[in-house]
């Protein structure tokens, strides 16, 4: 069993993900590079490697029983346990995304990368995490998500989505889910908004930078066995639901 604190981040071969794992493998822990494409997923490792990371890769679709699967058979035989995990994974499902003409098949898409594979994800390594002595789970969530902001006069959330925001709303909810089930034990889960970043999700419209965007992940990656679980916030500070 590695004597190292280990995590893993997913979709984590660029943007903010792979600032995630960057900014974990800083702090001296062993970082997996979860991403489905081999060619990324590979130049991501060697590129933190470079960097003085102690990264290597992890084949995985979250979308996929199998690959979620193997990726646990995986971590299981070569760390023997996980400290934290980070479910960065997304898509938007593209645009534009009135609910009166969106396609269900693109509510169906985003909803089974966003919610969907954090549910697979979370729980193929559930196992691994109980063995950490403090297991954190990090959602990477946004603040789309909350209805509260949704229906404010005035607040910015972003174009009229029916399937990226609604994924995120559900996202947070089976948060709480998680939360409450896992009470009096030692993992901590928690929703995390990285604001809005410069990726390839938006066209790299964003105004934050993905260094940027990784810090609130990075914050609940360590929180201390008497932080928050159930929690959705920023790097801001909480964020209303």
């Amino acid at each position: 069993m590695s004597e190292k604190t280990t995590a893993l981040v997913t979709g984590a071969n660029k943007g903010i993900g792979y600032e995630i794992a960057a900014g974990l493998g800083a702090l001296g822990w062993r970082v997996g590079v979860g991403a489905r494409d081999d060619r990324r997923r590979t130049d991501a490792v060697e590129k933190l490697r470079a960097a003085g990371v102690d990264a290597f890769g992890v084949p995985l679709d979250v979308t996929d029983d199998a690959s979620v699967a193997a990726a646990a058979a995986q971590l299981e035989e070569r760390e023997g346990r996980l400290d934290v995990l980070v479910n960065n994974a997304g898509i938007t499902g593209g645009a534009p995304q009135e609910p009166t003409t969106i396609e269900p098949a693109t509510i169906r898409a985003v909803v089974e990368t966003n919610v969907i594979g954090v549910v697979r994800v979370t729980n193929a390594l559930l196992p691994l995490l109980r063995r950490s002595a403090s297991p954190r789970v990090v959602v990477m969530s946004s603040s789309v998500g909350s209805l509260t902001l949704q229906t404010t006069p005035g607040a910015d959330t972003g174009p009229i989505s029916a399937a990226y925001s609604p994924s995120k709303t559900f996202l947070n909810a089976v948060v709480v889910q998680y939360a409450k089930e896992l009470a009096g034990t030692n993992v901590l889960i928690n929703a995390a908004c990285p604001g809005y970043v410069a990726t390839d999700l938006n066209g790299f419209r964003g105004t934050r930078t993905p260094e940027q965007g990784a810090q609130v992940a990075l914050q609940l990656a360590t929180l201390p066995d008497d932080g928050p679980t159930g929690a959705y916030v920023s790097d801001a500070g909480p964020i209303p639901w």
